[in-house]
């Protein structure tokens, strides 16, 4: 498990293991310094076998610090540097300021802002060939200001000049990777520890470039028990896929509501994923007049006749359904409406059943969400699976605290939302999007982004987030928790788009499901 510190968080972390003298802070500095340079040279070994020529801008606080060091190290590498700073290095932290102080005895420091005349002018002659940036860190409190904002854009347009990032890039909000100017693309960012939410989240990604994780030395274990807040975890690959012998039903019965002749595809592309994620048995439920065009579709998945809300009730009287899921190509109407009731009615006694509410279902309360809340509300098995338009249907407070450019830091990003739309649902919440954010009532939470090496474009394609919607109901029919469930489908949703690549479409993902059960050992 990968845990996601905040800004705040990873603060106090840092604090709590420097006052128990495990490591100092004037150490942890060195140690970042010098695997900033490691990643350079790892990434780019060219660099390592020349005497480069490399500028490096410093800010005012530690992760200037850190720039510091690593001017030394190119420095005592054979590189030409050339330092610029932001504020007066005479008011750094002292560990920043010794290392400084280390840096002067090499070397000249030049205002960020001066002219690239006396000293600066050897660098610049010719195109340099690095560009760290270690302005500012992970708690960014206000956005750049709009000269700062400025000299980043200049020298990182440079064609040819490799662009690094210490931590995260100067203006990007390391909690919600949401920018607060700057939006500059990086080739490497690399940050100390464990990477942080805004690495993965909102534009993070792609102004971050490639991602580096450098182990400085701090602990690894009991990060959770140290803070006060919940902290996220990043979701990774999912154990317990495989299947024990037993009945069908010993792995549970989903069943997926279909809509009417002509928008069934997307009931049945939901369904097959159920079936090929291991659910036992799946049965798609259809309206009369769409029964024969799902049963030319259907042979290992069974077919019921639902004609509106009062059939569905009789359906689920059968205490061996353990899995629902309502809403693609289910329409929008007072029968979608009030099928959802139906299905957040409680199980019978002794049963549990999960729901997943995903598309039109959610869309069907968006002229009144607090009457969906108060059907999710008192069963908390359900999960919610809206894309942004859908969640500012139902969330349009929340959704509107992601709009426009942030005036401040930490900045509301996508984990703030999908907590407080899950605390306010009373059920776990899958925000979906190349950074699909999933959380719970309680605070838990987990992101999971289809990024650096898990980048999935191709998942931009219709049906891809109906298949989704079967995944997870697939894995509730098992028995899953909801939120392990949710977990685990968003990434295996991805892997199988991996698996397919370029031309995917979403028929494309239940098939390559064995393929990536194969390679977990499933």
């Amino acid at each position: 498990m990968t845990e996601l510190l905040t800004a705040a968080q990873m603060r106090a972390f840092e604090q709590a293991v420097i006052a128990s003298g495990v490591v100092s802070g004037r150490e942890l500095m060195d140690r970042a310094g010098r695997g900033v340079v490691d990643a350079i040279f790892s990434r780019w070994p060219t660099l390592a076998a020349t005497q480069g020529r490399a500028v490096i801008y410093c800010g005012p606080g530690n992760n200037g610090g850190d720039g510091y060091v690593i001017a030394r190290l190119l420095h005592d590498w054979g590189w030409q540097v050339a330092v610029h700073t932001l504020g007066m290095p005479e008011r750094l932290p002292p560990d920043a300021l010794e290392n400084c102080r280390l840096w002067r005895a090499r070397g000249q420091v030049s205002d960020l802002f001066a002219e690239p005349s006396d000293g600066r002018s050897e660098i610049w002659q010719e195109t340099p060939d690095l560009f760290v940036d270690a302005l500012f860190g992970t708690g960014l409190a206000r956005p750049l200001d709009a000269a700062t904002e400025q000299a980043l854009a200049t020298v990182t347009s440079i064609e040819g000049l490799r662009r690094v990032a210490v931590d995260i890039p100067s203006g990007l909000c390391s909690d919600s990777g949401r920018a607060m100017g700057n939006r500059s693309r990086y080739d490497l960012t690399v940050t100390f520890h464990g990477p942080k939410p805004g690495h993965y989240l909102s534009e993070g990604p792609d102004i971050c470039g490639a991602l580096e994780v450098v182990d400085i030395g701090l602990p690894p274990q009991g990060l959770g028990a140290r803070l006060p807040e919940k902290v996220a975890r990043r979701v990774e690959a999912p154990t317990g896929l495989d299947k024990r012998a037993g009945h069908k039903y010993d792995h549970g019965h989903a069943m997926v509501l279909s809509g009417p002749m002509g928008r069934s595809g997307a009931a049945r592309m939901a369904a097959r994923a159920a079936l090929r994620v291991g659910a036992g048995l799946v049965t798609v439920a259809a309206p009369g007049a769409a029964m024969l065009e799902c049963a030319a579709h259907l042979t290992a998945i069974m077919l019921r006749k639902c004609d509106g809300a009062s059939e569905l009730a009789g359906l689920l009287s059968d205490g061996r359904l353990s899995a629902l899921c309502l809403g693609p190509g289910l329409g929008v109407g007072q029968d979608t409406a009030d099928l959802v009731a139906a299905a957040l009615a409680p199980a019978p006694e002794g049963s549990a059943r999960g729901v997943v509410l995903d598309a039109d279902a959610l869309t069907a309360f968006q002229d009144g969400p607090a009457r969906l809340f108060a059907l999710t509300a008192r069963a908390p098995a359900t999960v919610l699976t809206p894309h942004d338009g859908e969640f500012r249907r139902l969330f349009p407070d929340l959704a509107e605290r992601l709009q426009g450019a942030p005036d401040r830091g930490p900045a509301y990003g996508r984990l703030d939302a999908a907590r407080a739309a899950a605390a306010r649902a009373g059920c776990v919440v899958v925000l979906k999007g190349p950074d699909t954010v999933i959380a719970a009532p309680t605070g838990q939470a987990a992101i999971h982004a289809a990024a650096y090496g898990r980048a999935a474009p191709w998942l931009a394609t219709a049906g891809a987030g109906d298949v989704l919607a079967g995944l997870i109901t697939g894995l509730l029919a098992r028995g899953w928790g909801p939120m392990a469930a949710a977990e685990a489908a968003a990434w295996l949703h991805v892997e199988a788009a991996r698996q397919v690549g370029p031309g995917l479409i979403a028929e494309d993902l239940a098939e390559a499901l064995p393929t990536v059960f194969r390679a977990l050992g499933a």
